[in-house]
């Protein structure tokens, strides 16, 4: 874990042992861990319609239940709308999650919630809650960029993935880099970041996707009947999973 200590990354000794590690954690060892006291919901969607495009969540509450569950209320709450990308790092990642309005982010600041063992690595493409240590999640979410696995052995459970758009994600602005202030966006919102950083991208609205509800077909008469066939189709080739450029060593979530 690091703390960010006068502008720079300080590491800290570990305190206590490293989670297990990713490939010995599957969901139904999450579902039985937290069955009793976190319901899991049905999966769900989320499209993201940004400055550079739009691109789609597919989150899986069996990864990471309270995470699942911390996601939804925000984006059924309007929280994400007209977040700024505040923090992009190519090869790495991109971090969102902080409200324009400080009014709402400090309804929000200190609704930390229990963290998630982890049941999926961090691979591109997966969305992940930030956070500033054990326990500490609140709003703040990144998309990882790279293959960045380091970051399992830190307590990082992914809870959904970009299963549309990626492309979007990969072009949302990066030039700023990790310029803006966390603790200046918690007080004077988008008003600071809109003044400092003009042309950083944003979201525009966060929604939830309606289910589409099951259909019964009716059972084909004799003469419609056909017998079974297989269909074999050629499976897509499989992309190298791009490799982060020198990452910084964690993700934070700053509450100073």
């Amino acid at each position: 874990m690091v703390a960010l200590v006068g502008g720079c990354l300080r590491v800290k000794p570990v305190e206590t042992p490293a989670p297990s590690p990713v490939g010995e954690i599957d969901e139904s060892t999450t579902r039985q861990a937290l069955e009793n006291e976190v319901p899991i919901g049905d999966e769900f969607s989320v499209k993201f319609e940004t400055s550079k495009g739009d691109f789609i969540v597919e989150v899986h509450p069996a990864w990471a239940p309270r995470g699942a569950a911390r996601f939804r209320e925000l984006v059924e709450a309007g929280f994400y709308n007209e977040n700024r990308f505040f923090r992009v790092v190519p090869g790495f990642m991109v971090q969102f999650g902080l409200n324009g309005d400080p009014g709402v982010q400090s309804k929000w600041r200190n609704s930390d919630f229990p963290d998630d063992p982890v049941a999926k690595s961090n691979t591109p493409g997966m969305v992940t809650f930030a956070t500033a240590g054990p326990n500490s999640r609140t709003t703040q979410i990144f998309i990882n960029y790279g293959n960045n696995a380091f970051l399992d052995e830190q307590g990082f459970s992914p809870f959904g993935v970009v299963t549309s758009g990626m492309d979007v994600v990969k072009a949302i602005n990066s030039e700023y880099g990790e310029r803006p202030d966390q603790s200046l966006i918690q007080t004077r919102g988008n008003a600071y970041l809109n003044s400092g950083f003009p042309k950083l991208d944003f979201v525009k609205t966060a929604t939830l996707i309606p289910s589409e509800p099951a259909t019964t077909e009716p059972a084909p008469t004799s003469e419609q009947q056909t017998p079974p066939s297989e269909t074999k189709t050629t499976p897509a080739p499989i992309s190298k999973p791009e490799q982060p450029t020198t990452p910084p060593e964690t993700i934070e979530e700053i509450k100073n």
